[in-house]
């Protein structure tokens, strides 16, 4: 993904995605999720492909030291305008630095981070192999990676709400798709994500389920309507514990993984 792809998009995405109520609810969700693996602050986190640090900023309000790394110049733009409106210890403790994720390890100058997020991003790729490879190599021993990805699993959902048949008749052995910001996507496995980071020296500690009742009522068109603060929470406390459970963290159109890097 590079910057002249983002440079359209970073409007819609960071102003108008992250403003829905699926966006609201996406940021929440991840947040408590990644609560309860996280070292305590000021512990160095890495966001790969952070985009306009919605996920990375609220960890910086925590007290977190973080670095936030995104290819596109028009994204950490947005970044910037956002760390601008928090308060000033909040943005003494952000960097942000422009350079792809398959060279992160070179870019940080070989950090090692008690975290390394990457969420959103594997899907935007052919392979997810390299990335996830330098995801695995900038985390510290014993520290944590977080990955959220499109589910292969689920990939029927979004054609099937939409009405759209055939094209869901299709995707139940599908990868690929045109996402909602007309982009190409991949979509991954759970168990395949798994193997992937674990042969890479990060035992898998949990998997949650991301979106799914707020993606099914904003797919069939009777969102959530994101100025009603109280039905937002209370749509994002349904959500929390439907990524906990089973089987519904399993039809959830995005999943997260955690995982943890072993000693050196």
């Amino acid at each position: 993904m590079g910057d002249d792809t983002w440079a359209s998009l970073a409007d819609h995405f960071a102003d108008e995605a992250y403003a829905s109520a699926k966006g609201r609810v996406r940021t929440y969700v991840l947040h408590q999720q990644l609560l309860e693996h996280l070292p305590a602050p000021p512990a160095p986190v890495l966001d790969v492909g952070g985009g306009a640090g919605h996920q990375s900023f609220p960890l910086a309000q925590a007290g977190y030291d973080v670095t936030l790394l995104d290819p596109s110049s028009a994204m950490l733009d947005k970044a910037q305008q956002r760390l601008q409106r928090l308060p000033g210890e909040t943005q003494r403790r952000v960097t942000l630095l422009e350079a792809d994720g398959e060279n992160a390890d070179e870019a940080v100058n070989g950090q090692r981070f008690a975290a390394v997020l990457c969420h959103g991003v594997l899907g935007y790729l052919e392979q997810p192999e390299p990335l996830v490879d330098q995801l695995c190599r900038c985390t510290a021993a014993g520290g944590i990676v977080s990955i959220m990805a499109g589910n292969a699993k689920a990939s029927a959902v979004r054609p099937a709400l939409e009405r759209r048949w055939d094209d869901a008749l299709a995707s139940f052995d599908a990868r690929s798709e045109v996402g909602v910001l007309g982009l190409p996507t991949r979509a991954d496995t759970v168990e395949e994500l798994s193997e992937l980071v674990r042969s890479r020296g990060v035992e898998p500690l949990r998997w949650y389920g991301v979106w799914l009742f707020v993606d099914w009522l904003d797919l069939s068109g009777a969102e959530v309507d994101p100025t009603d603060a109280q039905q937002v929470a209370a749509a994002a406390a349904v959500e929390l514990e439907a990524s906990r459970r089973d089987p519904y963290r399993q039809l959830s159109r995005i999943f997260h993984l955690v995982g943890r890097k072993g000693p050196s």
